[in-house]
């Protein structure tokens, strides 16, 4: 039986940057002031003719490489056995080493405790098949959340009919969020790779 692999997809065409899911997780989750588990970084993208919004969802991207495990002196960075990328606070030391590693730049510290915090794919709900905070409050329904490894699963139909772009995918870092429209937004890096049916195809130069 294949090993199930929690991950999350992110149409862009379909965000709005209201960030609902932003204040939902910190709710949720109950992340400090000036902190964000996930957020949207937004800018403009002039075409000549008009001016548009672009949007992008940003959060942990819980690697199956995770440089942000290999460094963790203590092991307190690890990974669950659905692939969610979690930090154990009893043994985190606040040296940071976690963020530095972070190719994503999506883990704070507390201010109050030193420790280190991140998206945690809601784990407490999702380990127990209910969508993350993020996922259940998005409006435009942009965020698609499940067993990447299940054909049958809601989120693997859909990178299979669409496919799905993973960001700074060059680095092999293997992350579990993938976008739908990535490559295609002006103003970003084109530095994606584009996954269908397990596959990997690099994006056209040019």
């Amino acid at each position: 039986m294949t090993e199930k692999r929690l991950g999350m997809l992110i149409d862009l065409s379909l965000c709005i940057g209201c960030n609902a899911c932003a204040v939902a997780c910190k709710q949720e989750n109950g992340v400090p002031l000036t902190k964000f588990n996930t957020w949207v970084e937004s800018w403009d993208v002039n075409t000549g003719e008009q001016t548009r919004r672009a949007n992008q969802p940003k959060l942990c991207n819980h690697c199956a490489d995770a440089p942000c495990v290999k460094v963790c002196p203590t092991g307190a960075s690890f990974r669950t056995e659905e692939g969610v990328v979690l930090v154990d606070e009893e043994k985190c030391i606040g040296c940071k080493y976690c963020m530095a590693a972070c190719p994503f730049q999506a883990r704070w510290v507390n201010d109050d405790t030193g420790e280190v915090g991140k998206c945690t794919f809601c784990y407490h709900r999702s380990s127990h098949g209910l969508l993350p905070a993020c996922v259940s409050t998005c409006v435009t329904r942009a965020r698609y959340f499940g067993d990447l490894n299940d054909p049958k699963s809601d989120i693997a139909k859909k990178v299979a009919e669409v496919g799905g772009e993973a960001l700074y995918a060059d680095l092999g870092l293997d992350p579990a969020v993938l976008y739908v429209g990535l490559s295609q937004v002006e103003g970003m890096p084109v530095t994606s790779a584009i996954h269908r049916g397990g596959n990997v195809v690099k994006p056209l130069e040019g």
